[in-house]
């Protein structure tokens, strides 16, 4: 599994929550820091840090983090707004939004992945291409716009 140097690659910050191996919890549970599933979690998970599911954890349902380490069973909805990590061990089904992504060798994905920066929306551009060009070269002063 990882050690503390990892963890503290990746940014984790500190861990003060642990679902221990025999633990399970359903509903909803919000995490102020890092969160460790070494049991079982049914419901939605949402932290301001990261998760990361031991070998024998397994978490099911909506799940939202910075990062994730996934070392055991993951199934649902996995956004992140950092880095995920699927160790060899690990078993995702589901949806996969993040920004990055470590896929280990031995790791089991099936699902869907979007990876990458966020979507801009057409909105978020003012139209199309086109009418950015046209609202920069109304910007412009008129000897510019005329190659003068």
């Amino acid at each position: 599994m990882l050690g503390k140097k990892e963890l503290d690659d990746m940014g984790t910050g500190n861990l003060n929550t642990i679902i221990g191996k025999g633990s399970s919890l359903e509903g909803k549970l919000v995490v102020q820091s890092t969160l460790r599933v070494d049991g079982k979690i049914k419901g939605t998970v949402t932290t301001s840090e990261s998760l990361v599911v031991g070998k024998e954890g397994v978490v099911d349902g909506e799940v939202q983090v910075r990062n994730a380490i996934v070392g055991g069973k993951l199934k649902g909805k996995l956004t992140a707004s950092g880095k995920v990590v699927l160790e060899a061990s690990s078993q995702f089904s589901g949806e996969l939004k993040t920004s990055k992504l470590v896929i280990d060798e031995g790791a089991s994905f099936e699902g869907n992945c979007c990876m990458g920066a966020p979507e801009v929306k057409k909105n978020d551009l003012g139209g199309s291409v086109s009418a950015i060009f046209e609202k920069k070269d109304e910007n412009r002063p008129a000897e510019v716009k005329d190659g003068k």
